[in-house]
């Protein structure tokens, strides 16, 4: 289903019970969606931590209004989050140029994806 329109502000909020039970879920069930020759490979990441200062130059593009998570896969067969700006019409903010220079036109991976760079234990990831 396709949509013009931006998620309203602070609808996007949940309690930490909510949040605990879904990624308890998550780190419990994530190897079962996969084919069994992927299973316990790290293919799927538990999460993946982003620095503040490039989400706010995403962010802080003309015309930005949210931002919008895909998932991308790389040679060795793991998801990673891949960031990008959206403008008001719903649309992805991306460079005029594919192969300009990072940073010019924003697009964010390169997460610390975890495993193998996993945060301290939380409800979150315990």
């Amino acid at each position: 289903m396709s949509t013009n329109t931006i998620p309203s502000a602070s609808s996007h909020f949940i309690t930490l019970t909510t949040a605990t039970g879904l990624t308890g879920k998550y780190r419990t069930d994530h190897n079962g969606i996969l084919a069994t020759a992927f299973q316990n490979q790290d293919i799927l990441p538990l999460s993946e931590t982003f620095n503040r200062a490039d989400i706010e130059t995403l962010l802080d593009q003309d015309g930005c209004e949210a931002m919008r998570i895909y998932y991308g896969m790389d040679g060795d067969d793991k998801v990673h989050a891949i960031l990008v700006a959206v403008n008001e019409d719903n649309e992805d903010i991306l460079p005029s140029q594919p192969d300009i220079d990072p940073g010019v036109d924003i697009i964010l991976e390169e997460g610390q994806r975890c495993p193998i760079f996993c945060p301290p234990a939380s409800v979150l990831n315990s």
